[in-house]
């Protein structure tokens, strides 16, 4: 993360200053701190912590080289310091952490060398020790501008004994100019800073505890409140925030913790570029985990004020809600047991054709674009899932309602997938129905077992499937232009299983957009139907299969799409542009 983390403290005699600061370099290491300078006996000591490697930065300066740092450095001069501005002793050239991963350096000092990179996070140090403060004076705030960059600001106190009011003021900043970056890490950033500010504070209070009890200042105070106040703190405003703490590892414990923040906060959100609008199947999958939780929390909200005469229909309707649609994003009947559920039986659609046969599967794979009821009765759950999970990918997420294992016939307007047990009885009306196919698994015989499977696949090896349906699709039918087009990518070998994935999602958009013209055509403009055959007919979707498929598909809209659209011919503006 492009970031600058720092700890300011209001001093009382020089006001807001920098204590502290660690800062991200992608390049070498700037003058003065390049990686030849890395040297001498800490190099020995480096300690590696998930994946950031530490050291301190030795310099072995000659008094010349001393005098002219010093005149080029950006910061205060000594003069203007004291013990409570100072961090790092004179002459120590701070700490650096190389991340291997990234090839990042995590650099600590007092200042930054750069004389702009010190004009921002002065001005952000005295920002959040002066006039952007919250209520309290102890919290965090956000300010900044497109200028001088934006801050994430955490104030807090440290007890000393004897500081004025027994607390001395610091600030954790966090500077970077990305405004949305850093409002989005707001809770990473409120809590990871929250934790090293409860220890600093905690190891101070430890001190001061002890300073009180061996030599209680507020007594001490009282005897002497007339005199003047510059001349009763006597030079105690000059302590350093180590002797606060009693921890002369300090600062190189808050460099560790400062480029840890800065490289898991900056590892925690990552981009992703969106080429258009989100997809239908991304919307719908919102819409339905919203109604999830919406459900969910009614629930737990009336689970304790029903009675027990209603109990039943709670109970048929808690049922229903864990086999319905919406479940089918993460499954967990409760008759699912997914602790032992095994790898899936079925890979992919090509090694399902493979299983069933080439004219069995166009026979299932058209009632599934059409939206007929898919029925499989077996014994073996896991078998019937994966088939499902294979089956639905060639579908909008919309238009897919599963009902994975039941123990009774669930008519169709509940599921387009129905898995049954093979004891339950289906209806005849449905057995010899043009809208439902069947596919029924049977233990297999000797003679039908499958020679081109795998060693690997016994599972399979053992099973016969048998598919049949009122209404057989007859091999010289056309069939919807999407299925053939799935069927030739299906059977090209040069096309590998992702490929093919890739495939099927193209499709599947290219056709949920002739749904989207068809239903913005039909249902919100209302055009005669003669009109509507020839959008059809530019749409190359004219034939019988292409229109059934186009309707059924058009239940799988998002309800954001149909809302997005009634609402923009309601308004008054869309209104007089088609007058």
């Amino acid at each position: 993360m492009n970031a600058i983390v720092a700890l300011c403290h209001f001093c009382e005699l020089h006001g807001p200053r920098t204590l502290f600061c660690t800062e991200v370099l992608h390049s070498p290491l700037p003058q003065g701190a390049s990686s030849g300078d890395i040297t001498g006996q800490n190099e020995q000591a480096e300690e590696e912590e998930g994946g950031i490697q530490m050291s301190s930065r030795i310099r072995s300066h000659s008094p010349a080289e001393g005098a002219s740092a010093d005149s080029s450095s950006p910061g205060p001069k000594k003069s203007d310091m004291c013990e409570g501005c100072r961090s790092l002793a004179g002459g120590h050239p701070g700490f650096v952490s190389h991340d291997k991963e990234t090839s990042i350096k995590y650099v600590s000092h007092q200042h930054p060398n750069h004389p702009q990179l010190f004009s921002i996070v002065r001005q952000a140090c005295v920002r959040s020790l002066s006039c952007e403060v919250c209520p309290g004076r102890e919290g965090p705030i956000f300010f900044g501008d497109e200028q001088h960059g934006f801050v994430f600001s955490h104030t807090f106190f440290i007890k000393d004994s004897l500081a004025r009011g027994f607390q001395r003021w610091y600030s954790i900043i966090t500077i970077m100019m990305d405004r949305i970056y850093l409002i989005n890490s707001w809770p990473f950033l409120l809590g990871k800073i929250r934790g090293i500010i409860d220890e600093l504070q905690g190891k101070a209070l430890k001190v001061f505890e002890a300073e009180q009890f061996g030599c209680p200042q507020r007594a001490q105070r009282m005897n002497t409140a007339f005199t003047p106040f510059l001349h009763q703190r006597n030079g105690n405003a000059a302590r350093s925030l180590t002797s606060l703490t009693n921890d002369e590892n300090l600062w190189a414990c808050l460099h560790t913790s400062f480029a840890w923040l800065l490289k898991a906060c900056g590892s925690r959100l990552t981009e992703k570029l969106l080429e258009g609008a989100p997809t239908e199947d991304t919307l719908v999958q919102m819409e339905k985990l919203a109604d999830l939780k919406e459900e969910s929390e009614g629930w737990d909200g009336s689970e304790e004020e029903e009675k027990p005469s209603s109990q039943p229909d709670a109970a048929e309707g808690q049922e229903l809600s864990k086999c319905s649609p919406e479940t089918s994003l993460m499954p967990d009947c409760n008759r699912w047991n997914v602790a032992h559920r095994r790898l899936s039986v079925f890979r992919s659609l090509r090694h399902m054709r493979q299983v069933l046969g080439a004219s069995a599967f166009r026979m299932l794979a058209w009632h599934v674009l059409m939206g007929n009821q898919v029925i499989w009765k077996a014994r073996d759950m896991d078998l019937v899932q994966s088939a499902f999970d294979v089956l639905r990918t060639m579908l909008p997420v919309g238009c897919v309602r599963i009902i994975p294992y039941s123990d009774q016939y669930e008519e169709a307007y509940r599921c387009n997938f129905l898995g049954l047990s093979p004891h339950v009885q289906i209806p005849s009306h449905i057995l010899s129905s043009e809208f439902a196919v069947l596919v029924e698994v049977r233990a297999a015989t000797r003679s039908t077992l499958y020679p081109t499977l795998l060693e690997d696949e016994q599972s399979l090896n053992k099973y016969e499937f048998v598919v049949t349906s009122g209404s057989p699709v007859a091999a010289d039918r056309v069939g919807p232009t999407i299925l053939n087009k799935i069927e030739a990518a299906l059977t090209n070998q040069n096309l590998s299983v992702d490929v093919v994935d890739q495939c099927l999602v193209c499709l599947k958009e290219e056709w949920m957009n002739k749904v989207k013209v068809l239903f913005k055509f039909t249902k919100v403009d209302s055009r005669p139907k003669e009109d509507t055959q020839k959008l059809l007919s530019i749409l190359g979707a004219a034939e019988e299969d292409n229109v059934k498929l186009l309707k059924f598909w058009m239940t799988g809209l998002s309800k954001t799409y149909k809302s997005h659209l009634m609402s923009t011919v309601r308004s008054p503006t869309s209104s007089e542009s088609r007058n």
